[in-house]
């Protein structure tokens, strides 16, 4: 289906992109250092299912919607910043105990893992990311496109989902010890809420 050349190209591609440091990204982070390293996967895990989710789009058409229609690509993007507002306004406003340590809101991996999917999901630019990005690794000429979008997907998102993970358990020794340190564990809710809010700031700021 496709060439060794243009696949390790495509892959060589894509750990390039993932070396310069996304929402995403900070959003792993952001999660491992409030939940745990379960909860830093499992939102690197909806990250990637996200990623998917946008490559079927972009397989199936949809995606264009997005490039060619500002009335569509604005209800999503503001959806997308709606909600990542939400989750940091509830870290943000989470009371601090007599111990100088937010009381977070619990966030279960499986809670983490549909955020994270949500959050990605409802942004348009990584919808547009696919749709010009794919296709230059697709030729009809060696298949179903539909199956080579597909088989891209999964490569994507089983590299992204790897890359997270390691993000996830690199950072969780330092989140143990920022947890340490009383000053900063009073802060941490207003931390972790100002940079979800941050996110959602930068998605409603893109531009088509």
């Amino acid at each position: 289906m496709f060439e060794l050349t243009a696949l390790i190209t495509y892959i060589a591609v894509v750990i390039g992109l993932f070396l310069i440091p996304g929402p995403a990204v900070l959003l792993v982070i952001t999660r491992t250092v409030q939940g745990g390293r379960q909860a830093g996967i499992a939102t690197g895990l909806g990250v990637a299912t996200g990623d998917l989710i946008h490559t079927l789009g972009a397989a199936l058409g949809l995606s264009a919607i997005l490039m060619t229609s500002a009335t569509a690509f604005n209800l999503v993007k503001w959806a997308g910043a709606c909600y990542l507002v939400y989750l940091g306004v509830r870290a943000f406003m989470a009371k601090t105990s007599t111990y100088a340590r937010a009381d977070l809101p619990q966030v279960t991996p499986t809670q983490a893992f549909f955020q994270a999917v949500g959050a990605e999901v409802l942004n348009p630019k990584t919808a547009i990311f696919f749709l010009a990005f794919l296709p230059q690794f697709v030729h009809p000429q060696s298949g179903s496109s539909l199956l080579q979008f597909v088989v891209l997907g999964l490569i994507f998102s089983g590299l992204s989902a790897v890359y997270t993970s390691l993000i996830s358990l690199s950072i969780r020794p330092l989140s143990r010890m920022i947890k340490g340190l009383a000053r900063l564990r009073r802060w941490e809710g207003k931390i972790i809420g100002t940079l979800f809010m941050g996110l959602g700031l930068k998605i409603a700021l893109q531009q088509r």
